[in-house]
């Protein structure tokens, strides 16, 4: 027994939080491939099939112990927010160019540590506030030349519904922090409820519910298994086994791979100024979580 040999807690934990970041980076690139998909039908596609892959975790978790908010904010607040954050993720990837919504999207975790800063401490670091200016510099980057052009009001909304996302994520991962009950067990509930609100919200704008094409059909499936499924659990994974700064830190390349994915797929063109936007959003979000 001596021979064999026992992969630790913290290494685990990296190759855990190292599955889920590559999950997340490959979601732009399996929307391109959907995008004969209207954005809210193909948003209730992936919710579904993350609900069904996170079945087996489902166990009685009671809430009725809560107070009436946070069971509120459980049962309708994580859904409205899971559904505004994937929904305006692809919303926002047909606008824009794809690899720029998804790097706007991934401001989330300069958002989510100024939020976290303001709740529990009443202030927000310097540190953190000049994170969030590097970060939105990227975005500038990206965002500015359009603006002035004034030719690509498209892309603009585009950018616009990015942002949302990311405000979306931010709030949702305060909220999965703050809860006071363990939310992986009643994971597949959420995901059914957002779901649900999604493809109620698709039909009175028109977007039709027909099954789409075989390829559509697989890169949603996919997305909902891969990004919205197989990545969750192994992100809980990580964090709950490993240094939650270590973990953290790897999610702020996700924004480049996913760009890199999008670029070697042929489905991006490599602007110059992605890169350099790339870099200021990963650095700004390294910034902004230093101790």
């Amino acid at each position: 027994m001596h021979n064999i040999h026992i992969i630790s807690p913290r290494h685990f934990s990296i190759a855990a939080a190292l599955v889920a970041v590559v999950l997340w980076s490959a979601a732009p690139l399996l929307a391109e491939q959907a995008r004969d998909v209207s954005p809210l039908p193909l948003a209730a596609l992936t919710l579904l099939a993350g609900a069904l892959v996170t079945l087996p975790l489902s166990r009685r978790e009671p809430t009725r112990h809560l107070s009436m908010g946070w069971r509120l904010a459980i049962w309708l607040g994580l859904p409205l927010l899971t559904t505004g954050a994937v929904s305006s993720y692809f919303i926002g990837m047909r606008l824009a160019p794809a690899s720029d919504a998804a790097l706007i999207t991934y401001t989330w975790p300069v958002l989510f540590i100024l939020l976290s800063q303001w709740i529990t401490f009443g202030r927000v670091r310097f540190s953190s506030v000049l994170g969030a200016i590097i970060a939105f510099a990227g975005v500038a980057l990206l965002m500015v030349p359009q603006a002035l052009s004034g030719s690509h009001e498209g892309s603009l909304a585009g950018y616009g519904f990015a942002m949302l996302a990311a405000v979306c994520w931010a709030l949702y991962s305060w909220l999965c922090q703050a809860a006071p009950a363990s939310l992986t067990p009643l994971m597949p509930r959420i995901l059914l409820i957002a779901c649900a609100i999604t493809a109620a919200a698709a039909l009175p704008l028109g977007s039709s519910l027909t099954l789409p094409s075989q390829n559509a059909l697989l890169a949603g499936i996919a997305i909902g298994l891969g990004p919205f499924g197989i990545a969750m659990v192994a992100w809980d994974k990580a964090l709950r086994l490993g240094k939650a700064s270590v973990i953290g830190s790897l999610a702020y390349g996700v924004p480049v791979l996913a760009a890199a994915f999008l670029v070697l797929a042929g489905m991006s063109v490599l602007d110059w100024r992605l890169p350099i936007a790339g870099a200021l959003v990963v650095g700004g979000c390294l910034q902004a979580s230093r101790r």
